[in-house]
């Protein structure tokens, strides 16, 4: 009887919940509940971290050379193509890059915005592949906490972002991680080609550099919305979720930076994304 009441008032609570969640989306693919999203993301973490090791154990690894190429650099292209939309769809066309609100309207520019945070929403499931490709190819030392953690938590918690606030300043992030990840699948794509290649690969060195930038980026302008008078964004607690998970990551990187560079440590090849020297 407890618990049948304690999963009536949490049906009640989620009812209520969902009622402010944005009309637009009405339809649209995984977005009906959270759900779909939470069972892929559970599907992915029991392969690759206990399902795909043990079918792999007795086999050899897989040979994936010429898909990871065509997967890298297609990753690029839409980037490059999230890149623009969220450019043209207000970080470039009005937004402050400081109290910039969720615009709910029907308008074009509105509507291209959900358009293309629904689509940085969908990539991060195509980017599960990333894990996939390690476990098939047996670099399971690469199935990092770190690594499944982001991989993860990106598409779950942009669940909520897409549907309760496709727009506004909590989209600033995704921006920078689709220009980064321009920069960052165009050397994973060059690396998947061969060792002939691997000459064209000189601002590997970057790399960590470019990331910690993001992560500052991200920080710095998120904090504002702390020193910011009465800024009316919709959904402060994306805010501090978007905080937390820039400092953290932030964190991460000036550790990895201070033990690859100053200390003069290997670079983990978890950077690599499965590519390594013998490749």
């Amino acid at each position: 009887m407890a618990f049948s009441n304690l999963t009536s008032k949490a049906i009640l609570l989620y009812d209520e919940w969902i009622k402010d969640a944005d009309p637009r989306l009405e339809g649209w693919p995984l977005m009906s509940s959270p759900f779909p999203t939470t069972f892929i993301i559970g599907t992915y973490v029991y392969f690759v971290t206990s399902l795909g090791p043990k079918l792999m154990e007795n086999k050899k690894p897989f040979e994936l050379r010429q898909i990871m190429t065509f997967y890298n650099f297609s990753v690029v292209a839409l980037s490059l193509y999230m890149t623009y939309e969220f450019l043209m769809s207000g970080w470039a066309t009005g937004y402050s890059f400081r109290c910039d609100i969720v615009d709910y309207s029907r308008s074009p520019t509105a509507l291209r915005m959900v358009r293309t945070c629904w689509l940085y929403f969908f990539s991060k499931f195509i980017e599960l592949l990333d894990t996939i490709f390690f476990v098939l190819r047996k670099k399971n030392n690469q199935v990092t906490f770190l690594h499944v953690f982001h991989h993860s938590i990106m598409p779950w918690t942009w669940w909520f972002g897409v549907k309760f606030a496709a727009g506004g300043l909590g989209t600033f992030h995704a921006l920078l991680n689709c220009i980064v990840h321009v920069v960052m699948y165009t050397y994973y794509g060059i690396c998947s080609l061969g060792p002939a290649y691997h000459k064209y690969l000189w601002w590997k060195k970057y790399m960590t550099t470019i990331q910690l930038v993001q992560f500052i980026m991200i920080t710095v302008h998120i904090g504002q919305i702390y020193i910011m008078d009465d800024c009316p964004y919709q959904y402060p607690i994306f805010m501090f979720i978007i905080w937390l998970y820039g400092s953290m990551f932030l964190v991460l990187f000036l550790h990895f930076w201070y033990h690859a560079y100053t200390k003069g440590q290997r670079l983990p090849k978890m950077a690599r994304n499965g590519v390594s020297k013998d490749q």
